[in-house]
């Protein structure tokens, strides 16, 4: 049940993030200076802590090529993302739109694409589409039920 701490961590962190990229996009005044910061967190965090952390422990050397490969795909996949929503930022988006369209899309998209990936043994139950439904409904709640600024 530890994992559930790092869920929380990602819901906080990422829940703050679009929120603070706006702000640091308008106060840097280009969306390309934002990008180059959330390129040197990334670098930071996902590069010199792991690199530190792997040669701490010996494990340096012997990557899976393929496994490389997917990896650094993901990883290529979340740095287009972030440009992606800075780029909504850019053209009108604001965070209170971009980001509950973002986070109310995304699942549904990672439950379609790990069903091509790991066909289910058996039929999805049908709720499932109501799932989806329901959350592409609760995205557009948050969207029109959302506070005036």
């Amino acid at each position: 049940m530890g994992w559930i701490v790092f869920v929380a961590g990602a819901v906080l962190s990422w829940g703050a993030y679009g929120m603070l990229l706006h702000q640091g996009q308008v106060l840097l005044g280009n969306p390309l200076k934002a990008l180059l910061c959330v390129g040197v967190a990334y670098f930071l965090i996902g590069v010199l802590v792991p690199v530190a952390t792997l040669a701490a422990q010996g494990q340096m050397g012997a990557f899976d090529s393929r496994g490389l490969m997917i990896a650094t795909i993901a990883g290529a996949l979340g740095a287009l993302g972030a440009a992606c929503i800075i780029w909504a930022f850019r053209t009108g988006g604001l965070p209170v739109y971009v980001m509950p369209l973002v986070f109310g899309g995304a699942p549904i998209v990672n439950v379609l694409l790990s069903m091509v990936l790991h066909p289910p043994k058996v039929a999805p139950n049908p709720l499932l589409y109501l799932g989806f439904v329901l959350t592409s409904v609760g995205a557009g709640m948050v969207l029109y039920f959302r506070p005036a600024a």
